[in-house]
């Protein structure tokens, strides 16, 4: 893929490392002088403008790009960013960083963003989901509010352990897509069985989170 990242500073470098080596072509925009170091990521393509500009971002080429990434500090940068590039540059997925969570509310499809990474509530969460056994943690938002992935660790004594993954009576609008245990990622198959510590993953609508969490005994 074709990927724009907006800020280049510690995040925006980061993530664009961590594309290029997957294999990614990665294009970095940053205006302050003081974060173009094309150096730091020698195998993206660097442009040293102003990515709330339109002409800017026409010059770069943003029109060709699959994602674009905003990641500066700003939260109303990534937010012009956002909506610059899904209403003048149709590009297909738009991944905005939220700052301020207080701001959250305001990353939606209105102003272009597909998926709001919150740094704060994400590390909150990873906080909760490391301590808490039968709650629902949610771990991130996904499509505008649509959907969200969420975790649930079951306890040592559940009654669901030795039972099957099909014996489970889920709630339509959610689907358990990974199960963490020990060290192994399981992509659950109807005949896998669960054990007491399992980490289950969702894929949700909010208005079923609940419904998991009763399902689970919880």
């Amino acid at each position: 893929m074709r990927v724009a990242i907006a800020g280049a500073g510690a995040v925006g470098r980061s993530i664009a490392q961590e594309l290029v080596s997957d294999g990614h072509q990665v294009m970095l925009i940053e205006r302050d002088r003081a974060h173009f170091d094309p150096n730091s990521v020698e195998q993206a393509e660097w442009v040293q403008a102003d990515a709330c500009e339109l002409s800017s971002l026409e010059d770069a080429g943003m029109q060709l790009c699959d994602v674009v990434i905003a990641a500066t500090g700003d939260d109303k940068v990534n937010l012009v960013v956002s909506l610059l590039a899904k209403t003048e540059f149709a590009v297909r997925r738009v991944i905005a960083r939220v700052n301020d969570p207080t701001n959250e509310w305001l990353f939606t499809e209105s102003w272009g963003v597909d998926v709001a990474v919150s740094t704060p509530r994400l590390l909150a969460a990873m906080v909760e989901e490391s301590v808490t056994i039968g709650d629902v943690v949610r771990l991130m938002t996904l499509r505008q509010g649509q959907a969200n992935l969420v975790e649930i660790t079951l306890d040592e004594s559940t009654p669901f352990a030795g039972r099957a993954v099909s014996e489970l009576t889920l709630p339509r609008d959610a689907a358990l897509v990974t199960i963490l245990r020990g060290g192994r990622v399981i992509v659950p198959q109807p005949d896998d069985t669960l054990e007491g510590g399992d980490e289950l993953l969702f894929v949700t609508t909010a208005a079923v989170e609940q419904d998991i969490k009763s399902a689970l005994g919880y």
